[in-house]
C-alpha cells in the first residue's frame, strides 16, 4: 500500500505524564477517515493542535479530508485495508516510526449491509465482520502493545453504534458486530485497569446521522460483492434517518474529544435513546420477548 506525507515532519513527543485534556501537540490515529465520523474526528483534532495519522482504504476521498485540515497541521496519511491485519500493524509501525507515539487511537471505520437475516449472503458476514470487528481487533492487538510500551496517558476510541446496545430488525450482521465492539470495548477496559495501564477507553453509540454509512458498498472489494438481495429497503430506511438526524458528524466528534477530556467510557450522544435501551435491559431481565425499536 502507497503511504503518502503531506504537511510537515515534527520530531517525537517528549516523555511524560500528560492528562488527555492536554491534546496540543499529541498524536491522533484515525482509521475511516475519509468521511463521515473519521473526516470530521480529523478536523476536531487538528483543531486541538495534534498531529494525526489518518487511514482509509478510500484515497481519493482521504485526499479530500487531508484538504480540509488547517495547512500547519503535522498529518501522515496511509490507505489500510483495517480487515488485514497486516496492513494495520504497518500503520502502527509507520506512526511510531514518524512521531514515536500514539496518544489518541479512534478505530473508527466501518460498514452496513441490511437486509432479512435470512437472505444475508456469507460475503455479507465477511464484509461487516471483517472491517466492523476484527479491525477493532486489529488496532486493538497493533496499537495497545506499543501504547503499554510508550507510558505516557493515552485513550482508545472504538465506534460502535446504538446498534450494539439495541436489536434493529434488518441489521442483523451490523447490530451482531456492534455489539461485538461494545463488550469488546468493555473487556478492554477492565483488562486494562487490571494491568494499571495509563490507557482509557471509550465506546462510541450515536444512533441515526449523515455520515455515508448507507453508501459504503462503494468500497466493498469485488470479491465479496454477493449482497443480501433484499438489502434496498432496508439501506433506503437507514439513508433517510440518517438523513434526518438532528446531530451532523461534526458534533459527534466534538461531544466525542469532550468524552475523551472527561475519560468517559460509554459516549451516548443522541440521549433520547436511553430510553430504548432501557427498554431492552427491561425485556431481559424480565425474561420478556423482544420488542421492535428503531435507532
Amino acid at each position: 500500500m502507497d503511504f503518502f506525507e503531506c504537511r510537515a515532519l515534527f520530531s517525537n513527543p517528549q516523555d511524560g505524564q500528560i492528562p488527555m485534556k492536554a491534546l496540543h501537540d499529541k498524536v491522533a490515529v484515525i482509521t475511516g477517515a475519509a468521511s463521515g465520523f473519521g473526516r470530521e474526528l480529523a478536523i476536531a483534532c487538528a483543531n486541538e493542535g495534534m498531529r494525526l495519522v489518518l487511514s482509509d482504504i478510500d484515497e481519493k476521498n482521504l485526499q479530500g479530508t487531508l484538504a480540509l485540515l488547517p495547512s500547519a497541521t503535522p498529518v501522515l496519511a496511509k490507505t489500510c485495508d483495517v480487515a488485514q491485519a497486516d496492513q494495520v500493524e504497518q500503520l502502527a509501525a509507520t506512526t511510531y516510526e514518524r512521531f514515536g507515539a500514539a496518544h489518541l487511537l479512534f478505530n473508527n471505520a466501518g460498514v452496513l449491509v441490511g437486509g432479512p437475516m435470512w437472505t444475508t449472503t456469507v460475503q455479507d458476514w465477511a464484509w461487516m465482520i471483517g472491517i466492523n470487528v476484527m479491525g477493532v481487533a486489529h488496532g486493538i492487538r497493533s496499537f495497545v502493545p506499543r501504547m503499554l510500551a510508550q507510558g505516557d496517558e493515552c485513550h482508545i476510541v472504538n465506534t460502535a453504534s446504538v446498534a450494539g446496545l439495541l436489536s434493529v430488525p434488518g441489521n442483523g450482521i451490523y447490530c451482531a458486530t456492534k455489539h461485538a465492539v461494545v463488550t469488546m470495548s468493555e473487556c478492554l477496559q477492565l483488562e486494562l485497569q487490571e494491568e494499571n495501564a495509563s490507557i482509557g477507553v471509550s465506546v462510541l453509540c450515536p444512533a441515526f446521522v449523515s455520515t455515508g454509512i448507507a453508501d459504503a458498498g462503494r468500497n466493498r472489494p469485488a470479491e465479496l460483492a454477493a449482497a443480501n438481495p433484499l438489502k434496498e429497503k432496508y439501506q433506503e430506511q437507514t439513508r433517510k434517518a440518517t438523513q434526518a438526524g438532528k446531530l451532523s458528524a461534526t458534533d459527534i466528534a466534538q461531544i466525542t474529544l469532550d468524552a475523551v477530556k472527561q475519560k468517559r467510557f460509554y459516549i451516548l450522544p443522541h440521549q433520547k435513546i436511553k430510553g430504548l435501551i432501557e427498554q431492552r435491559m427491561a425485556d431481559i431481565l424480565e425474561e420478556r420477548s423482544p420488542r421492535k425499536t428503531s435507532r
